[in-house]
């Protein structure tokens, strides 16, 4: 295991002012997508979307790294280019999810565990030949209170996977970004998301620790302490960020050196408030950054809408919301900046 280059590409992914764009919707997510803006899901539209993404003049200077999809992944540009190259070439790092979904947990009804742990290792190293440096695996954590959900056995089971994925990784070479999110689903409060997400932390680091892990050669990309959807007690930007600095300095270690949150649902707007506002508080050991995936992308698709005359405006619409979550990253954002921008 090379240490060095692990530790410097996940340096790299949280480099100072950029984020990581997730890119990695599999199928049933691109279709939904799609289906929004009523354009067919084939093959070669999901091929000239993610080159409009990744084509974007600039978005190197707020993008640090890019999660791809396997059919991404082998994918080029109209001109042949195969699109890990092109990333690399803008000095964006390229990277894989890895996992195969949340599945059922035999025995705990309405709770999942992500699977993929199979092959996992010949695998990963196919997609090092393909030019990835970094690989994602994301479990997911339900809030029921009334059902006592979510058990010790699901965030054990999840921890455990997360663990070998990640150690799997690291053996090949690949970064992993190690990605526990407790959904906004729910009726849960802040409270409740606080204590959950803390206890699902620990238990993630213990086991991480348990598989020697490397640390410093990891990122975290979890979900914001916040409250759930159907939840009636609602949080300001500044509750949410203090519970998720709060819980965070105490179950994060110093070693880890940055995390790439998840926008989980909330809207482009509302995801980078929360980021700026915790990069205001400061005072943390590692670098708060952003994996958004439809909180980057939304725009873009209501741009674009499927019509080549709309590239230009969607490229447009990317760099906006890439700059403004650059912004978060130093805590300058602010909410006028999206209409002063957009004009």
């Amino acid at each position: 295991m090379n240490t060095t280059k692990l530790v410097e590409t996940a340096q790299a992914m949280v480099a100072p002012g950029k984020g990581i764009l997730a890119a990695d919707e599999g199928s049933a997510t691109a279709q939904q997508r799609f289906d929004s803006i009523k354009v067919p899901c084939t093959e070669d539209n999901r091929r000239a979307y993610r080159e409009l993404l990744l084509t974007t003049p600039g978005m190197e200077e707020f993008i640090s790294g890019v999660i791809l999809f396997d059919e991404t992944v082998r994918q080029s540009t109209s001109e042949g280019l195969p699109f890990p190259e092109l990333l690399a070439g803008k000095g964006v790092v390229p990277g894989i999810k890895v996992d195969t979904g949340p599945h059922p947990l035999a025995g705990f009804p309405g709770e999942t565990v992500t699977e993929g742990l199979d092959g996992l290792r010949d695998q990963v190293g196919e997609y090092v030949s393909l030019g990835a440096r970094f690989a994602k695996w994301r479990a997911v954590i339900r809030v029921d209170e009334q059902a006592g959900v979510p058990s010790h056995t699901c965030i054990d089971t999840n921890a455990h996977a997360l663990a070998r994925y990640a150690a799997i990784c690291q053996e090949v070479g690949l970064v992993p970004i190690v990605e526990p999110e407790v959904l906004m689903e729910g009726s849960h409060d802040l409270c409740s998301c606080e204590a959950i997400t803390e206890q699902v932390l620990r238990h993630v680091f213990a086991v991480l620790g348990e598989h020697r892990v490397l640390l410093e050669g990891i990122i975290l990309k979890p979900s914001m302490v916040i409250p759930g959807k159907q939840s009636p007690n609602l949080a300001t930007v500044e509750q949410v960020a203090e519970a998720t600095v709060r819980c965070f300095r105490r179950t994060v270690p110093a070693a880890v050196p940055g995390i790439a949150f998840l926008s989980g649902g909330q809207s482009p707007e509302e995801a980078t408030a929360h980021l700026s506002a915790m990069n205001v508080l400061g005072d943390v050991p590692w670098e708060l950054s952003f994996s958004y995936g439809r909180a980057l992308q939304a725009p873009v698709l209501k741009a674009w809408s499927g019509k080549a005359e709309n590239a230009e405006a969607a490229q447009r619409a990317f760099h906006l919301r890439a700059q403004l979550n650059s912004s978060a990253r130093t805590g300058l954002y602010r909410a006028d900046m999206e209409s002063a921008e957009a004009a």
